[in-house]
């Protein structure tokens, strides 16, 4: 499988878009006209760029309102196809994209069409040079690529052959099976996008909401398995028109569109009723059973603080590292590591961050298979030196530049703790709190970045993103979306911030960059935990009581169950398939914090709740400008 992607779904100048799709793998790259247009130098020179960076130039486009047209208008499409022949040639590419007509001029009929194209395909024959045929979804006589076909068909040219685009086959809902009756030779090249489901004009959705595939809504594997069942093995190139791309970073943007495509190619391979296309082979996407730790970030008077939360939380300090200056707290199966190390990466973390929970390890069957996946799918790998007869874990970078380990049991990597730390006798007074494992972790991202992580997770591990919710914050909205897997093991809960003014905007200004905000853990008695609390002496935060009046009356609650919620600061939820409790920590540093959650049955994640939980929070908040104390 062979990889493009247009230079109009990457902001920058034109050699910066060129830098980026070079370095994030592409094989070849779209030339869009209006990026041409407004470079200075000449096709010529356009070509020696992209050349130089190893790739191939593998269209030119777009080339509107050719099919169909009256005289004088059809003769004055003929001399513009001339010009871009001439552009072409001394661009060095042979393919060029013709869209179908919109204009109002356009006169219809499919075989007026098909000699249009009979005759552009003789005068690019003696160029040697191919056209390209594509259906617009909102084209004024043809928006199905079986019209499109029909006309290519007809025209009869060897020069004149089909660009397949999933959006605009899959934006109409036109069913995919029947592009495999359509020969492999007549596919020019196929262009791929995502978008997500949106009840709009189908001009301005494509012009503004179109995404990576995996990123959006629409079926693009099964379109994909059906090109790939008429045994076209070509490019498959990107043209991604999106707001938010235009503005964001083209090596990022690049790079997720790579890995969009690697991973869609390892998709369609998978299927064995499809054709598949010619994709070099990795690893399954990584069943993850749990998470085996989470590590703080820290120095040693924040984390002598941390540790004194820790504790009130019911977690006892049961083992040390033999090398470095890393501290296991545990509770049921939870694992929280505590770094005051003062070199390395995590006192680098710690210099830029503060006190953060900047590594995740996650549980899987084989580390070896998940790292290699992951590298495969364009993760960037990390290692550090180790002590002599320690554990070298496989990482690799995630979001905010923290670290994600990756742990099996079938090895060492299993008995980590064993070989690497000594075990310390427990607190006695510390009384535990009934916490048994991880619910979920919730990582605060800018808005923009969020479908670059959303594709990073989903593409390497076995989870599934679900629909994106708004979580109110009284100083704006925050966009949440969440990966996990069917059995609940992984639960990532990912939210967008758009301003500072939030909660999670304000957590990231301050921290300098995305990170995790809070930990949810898990109890089965959220009344039994709270009773444990407070004897450990924790400081809950605190609910306004005004929330307990409204939750009773909304949900038809006992008011005996209200005033226990109220007496401990627990808030409330449901859905059709159980309860949900909350209990919160007040805000550690700049917006971090804890949560316990009892969920029976219970799907979500309390977002109804959100908008009062924030509000407590951004209470207990240092305000902005005051020096830490």
């Amino acid at each position: 499988m062979k990889t493009s992607i247009a230079t109009v779904s990457i902001s920058g100048e034109f050699p910066e878009k060129l830098a980026a799709i070079a370095a994030a793998g592409f094989d070849g790259v779209e030339i869009f006209e209006n990026d041409f247009l407004a470079f200075d130098g000449s096709p010529a020179d356009v070509g020696r760029m992209v050349r130089d960076h190893g790739l191939e130039i593998t269209l030119f486009q777009p080339f509107r309102d050719f099919e169909g047209m009256p005289e004088p208008l059809r003769s004055r499409t003929f001399d513009r196809a001339e010009r871009k022949f001439d552009i072409m040639q001394q661009l060095g590419t042979d393919l060029v994209l013709v869209c179908s007509n919109v204009s109002p001029a356009s006169l219809g009929g499919i075989d007026r069409a098909a000699a249009d194209f009979h005759e552009l395909g003789e005068r690019a024959a003696k160029r040697g040079l191919r056209v390209g045929y594509e259906a617009l979804a909102w084209g004024r006589h043809i928006n199905d690529h079986r019209d499109a076909w029909e006309i290519v068909r007809r025209a009869e040219h060897p020069n004149i052959g089909l660009i397949l685009d999933s959006f605009h086959t899959l934006s109409r809902k036109i069913d995919v099976g029947s592009i495999r009756s359509i020969p492999k030779d007549k596919i020019f090249i196929v262009q791929m996008a995502d978008a997500p489901l949106i009840e709009m004009d189908l001009l301005y959705w494509s012009r503004h909401f179109r995404n990576m595939p995996g990123e959006g809504d629409l079926p693009v594997r099964e379109f994909t398995e059906a090109v790939a069942a008429t045994g076209y093995d070509g490019y498959l190139s990107l043209e991604i028109f999106n707001d938010q791309f235009r503005g964001g970073s083209p090596r990022t943007i690049a790079a997720d569109g790579y890995r969009s495509l690697i991973y869609l190619g390892d998709q369609v391979r998978r299927n064995p009723e499809a054709a598949t296309l010619t994709v070099a082979e990795m690893p399954d996407r990584v069943s993850v059973k749990g998470i085996g730790f989470v590590e703080f970030s820290t120095d040693a008077e924040d984390g002598e603080n941390l540790a004194g939360i820790l504790k009130t939380l019911g977690f006892r300090k049961t083992a040390v590292h033999r090398s470095k200056k890393v501290s296991i707290f545990q509770q049921g199966e939870i694992r929280l590591l505590l770094n005051t190390d003062e070199k390395g990466f995590t006192n680098a973390s710690f210099a830029v961050h503060g006190t953060s929970a900047y590594a995740v390890a996650l549980i899987v069957d084989d580390a070896g298979l998940a790292y290699a996946r992951a590298i495969a799918l364009g993760a960037e790998p990390f290692e550090q030196p180790v002590g002599q007869g320690e554990v070298q874990i496989p990482a690799i970078r995630g979001v905010g530049g923290g670290l994600i380990y990756l742990i099996d049991e079938r090895s060492e990597l299993g008995r980590f703790a064993e070989i690497d730390f000594t075990p310390v006798s427990g607190e006695s007074d510390i009384s535990s709190a009934h916490l048994s494992h991880i619910d979920h972790v919730a990582q605060t991202v800018a808005y923009e970045e969020m479908l670059t992580w959303l594709l990073f997770y989903t593409s390497i591990f076995e989870a599934e993103k679900t629909p994106m919710v708004d979580i109110i914050d009284p100083s704006g909205v925050v966009r949440s979306q969440v990966v996990e897997n069917a059995s609940g093991s992984l639960r990532l809960t990912l939210n967008g911030a758009e301003n500072r003014r939030t909660l999670a905007g304000h957590f990231i200004a301050e921290r300098f960059g995305p990170g995790i905000q809070h930990l949810a853990f898990h109890t089965e008695d959220i009344f039994a935990t709270a009773a444990a609390l407070r004897a450990n002496g924790f400081e809950p935060l605190s609910i306004s009581p005004n929330y307990y009046g409204d939750i009773e009356a909304r949900f038809g609650l006992d008011p005996g169950l209200t005033e226990r919620l109220k007496a401990d600061n627990i808030l409330y939820d449901r859905d059709d398939h159980g309860e949900y409790f909350q209990l919160y920590s007040t805000t550690f540093g700049e917006g971090f914090f804890f949560e316990i959650v009892q969920r029976s049955g219970y799907r979500g994640y309390g977002a109804a709740n959100a908008i009062f939980r924030i509000a407590a929070l951004k209470k207990a908040l240092r305000p902005e400008g005051l020096p830490k104390l």
